[in-house]
């Protein structure tokens, strides 16, 4: 008799999809869906609510499948330093500008890793302030503040 395989990471993902899915799927069921060639604001969100619940099942299936590695530990350090990231930099771009609120997520966040020293984070944060300006700033011309208010002289 074969013995039952299992991957325990993948069936995490693909039940973390199907509930996503089944999540939106709710959420889009009060929205008005309309037709193939007239589409409602909820047509393409169930669309890709269902695509997201197919995909779930099938990477749990193939997670029955196969013989998968045991969970590792989970890097609290690293989920702690970067999933805030976009909540500050939300939170801080009105008032700092783009400049100084981008400096200070890219230094937070490079904090994610235990082997970052601060002369290269530092580094890391300059560089990837500049290289956004240089994008997002002069070569999209994107509407933006670069310093706000809280920063102002």
């Amino acid at each position: 008799m074969k013995s039952l395989t299992f991957d325990s990471t993948n069936a995490l993902c693909g039940t973390l999809f199907i509930g996503l899915g089944c999540f939106f799927i709710y959420q889009c069921l009060d929205l008005e869906l309309g037709t193939a060639l007239r589409m409602g604001p909820g047509y393409f969100p169930l669309l890709l609510a269902v695509v997201l619940t197919l995909l779930g099942l099938i990477v749990l299936i193939q997670a029955t499948r196969v013989q998968g590695e045991p969970l590792g530990p989970i890097a609290l350090r690293g989920m702690a330093f970067i999933l805030p990231a976009p909540i500050v930099f939300g939170f801080t771009v009105r008032g700092m500008g783009f400049v100084p609120s981008l400096f200070l997520v890219s230094l937070v966040a490079a904090f994610a890793s235990s082997r970052m020293k601060v002369p290269l984070a530092l580094v890391l944060a300059v560089a990837i302030t500049l290289f956004s300006v240089i994008v997002f700033s002069y070569a999209l011309g994107l509407p933006f503040e670069r310093f706000g208010p809280w920063v102002r002289f």
